[in-house]
């Protein structure tokens, strides 16, 4: 067995898969109910008359509350909730507010009821995905990363395009010390993706090369660049640039169910059509998970699934 969770770990000559499902990007479409980011309530439970993107339905809000916090306390667990009303009165938003309020760990899967019939598989089988997508596992690993903020990036683009890789320099600092490192094709794509800029404070994962952008640094908050309302600045970090640090990743069961599907495989998570799953890769899995929640290496996280039109 491996000293990693995430790490592939083997059991009876099969090994259950999470290291892929580690670096998935959340794909969400621009819809009807984009633009709502929670139910709008202050501390009290009382529903603002415009707030987080909700307007109106105060009372079905302040119930919709309560139940938040139920679910946030573990008392609701296994149970369902109805939201009923005519076409168009906020019973989609409502649920999409919840789930926005409860956070962006806490997994949320939506489906309509009429999918279940359409789908290429068992009623049982859709229902139980369903419940899986709802149920998260909140893995936490030790890694060596590298920590600081960004003081300039500096990339020696080639004269040709396409003849010779790109190469460049990353000066990072902390309060204590300031280091340039060397930058390859990978890192570079990688600080273009993150659309990292100089006064940005970043991690990067050494042993994936993976970056993640912190926010920005305090010392460039009177800067006169544009900025949104969801920038967030955060301290130049303290001490060395190089530590190590506690990771947590949050999957969910079903991702961990595909990636280890052999019919299936990493893909089917982007495709949508993850066909039926067998009961053996589930026990498995099952199995696994407890094992490292014994070792408190993994967590669980109740979600919320919500199961739209289901007259």
């Amino acid at each position: 067995v491996a000293s990693s969770p995430t790490s592939t770990m083997a059991e009876g000559g099969e090994g259950v898969k999470v290291a892929e499902v580690k670096d998935l990007t959340r794909i969400e479409r621009i819809g009807a109910h984009s633009h709502i980011r929670g139910l709008g309530l202050d501390d009290a439970l009382e529903a603002r008359k415009v707030s987080q993107g909700m307007v109106g339905q105060v009372n079905a809000r302040k119930a919709a509350g309560v139940i938040l916090s139920m679910i946030r306390e573990g008392s609701i667990a296994g149970r369902a909730v109805l939201l009923a009303g005519q076409p168009g009165t906020g019973k989609t938003a409502i649920a999409m507010g919840m789930a926005k309020a409860l956070g962006e760990e806490t997994p949320f899967a939506m489906m309509a009821g009429s999918e279940i019939f359409s789908m290429e598989m068992s009623k049982t089988e859709a229902l139980t995905q369903a419940f899986r997508k709802a149920i998260g596992v909140r893995i936490k690993e030790e890694t060596e990363i590298i920590e600081g903020e960004v003081v300039e990036i500096e990339i020696d683009r080639p004269a040709t395009s396409g003849v010779a890789p790109k190469t460049g320099k990353l000066t990072l600092k902390t309060t204590e010390m300031e280091t340039v490192y060397d930058l390859g094709q990978k890192m570079i794509e990688s600080l273009d993706k993150e659309k990292v800029t100089a006064g940005d404070v970043i991690t990067i994962d050494k042993a994936s090369g993976r970056i993640t952008k912190l926010g920005r640094s305090f010392a460039r908050s009177r800067d006169y660049d544009a900025m949104g309302a969801q920038t967030k600045f955060v301290q130049c970090p303290e001490g060395e640039l190089q530590k190590r640090k506690e990771v947590v990743h949050v999957v969910t069961l079903h991702e961990i169910d595909v990636i280890n599907s052999r019919t299936q495989g990493f893909l089917a998570l982007f495709a949508g059509d993850t066909g039926e799953i067998r009961p053996e890769v589930r026990e498995q899995i099952d199995g696994k998970v407890a094992e490292w929640r014994e070792e408190g290496k993994a967590e669980i996280v109740p979600g919320v699934l919500f199961i739209d039109e289901v007259h």
